[in-house]
């Protein structure tokens, strides 16, 4: 039984051969091209630059994203690049903006960079703001959280932020990176000191002064 009139008029033009020749190299460009995402997506290709292995990626050591108790980490693409093809898409799009600035050398020293580091993190916080803390919801999904195992202030907090429609990055800036010199309504002032905001935002000076 001859097969030749089933055959599509165009792959009759082109041919059969050509056709698998084409179908092949689709596969191979397609594979390549996933190979590409997957090796930009992974931290040892973040930190392949000393712009961030010598500021944010120390910074980052320091804190509970990066090593504790149960071995669970969230790496660099892990916050910083959404998972949903879509996004993520567009995300690598906006990154060949940053290879630009590396080759400007915008923030190749210390200095530069925390000259910036208010500007970059604000960036990055709208862009988490925008999407609703996409990223950080892939693990912290308020929907499965057992409230009774959280401390008193998280199990208050926690409830009322979501229902008055916040997102995480409203209240948990600078959990993975020093901040720049702002305030947060839970966080510690931060007046640019080399450390990690966390806890609890200082008593005003007339409340110390009244506990003495």
């Amino acid at each position: 039984m001859s097969l030749e009139k089933y055959t599509p008029a165009w792959v009759k033009r082109i041919g059969l051969v050509t056709v698998l020749l084409i179908f092949v190299g689709g596969i191979v460009f397609w594979g390549g091209f996933n190979w590409a995402l997957e090796a930009t997506n992974k931290e040892s290709f973040c930190i392949s630059c000393h712009e961030m292995e010598e500021n944010v990626f120390r910074e980052y050591q320091n804190t509970v994203h990066y090593t504790n108790r149960t071995g669970v980490r969230a790496t660099c693409p892990d916050c910083h690049v959404p998972k949903e093809w879509g996004p993520k898409m567009i995300r690598k799009m906006q990154a060949s903006n940053e290879v630009l600035h590396k080759i400007l050398g915008s923030v190749n020293t210390p200095e530069k960079f925390n000259k910036k580091r208010h500007e970059l993190a604000q960036h990055e916080w709208d862009r988490m703001k925008k999407a609703d803390s996409r990223e950080c919801r892939n693990c912290h999904n308020y929907s499965f959280m057992d409230y009774t195992e959280q401390g008193d202030r998280p199990a208050r907090m926690h409830p009322k932020a979501f229902d008055e429609g916040k997102t995480c990055i409203d209240c948990h800036k600078g959990i993975a990176h020093q901040l720049p010199q702002i305030d947060q309504h839970i966080g510690k002032q931060n007046e640019g000191a080399l450390e990690i905001s966390h806890g609890d935002k200082p008593k005003p000076a007339e409340d110390a002064a009244e506990k003495k």
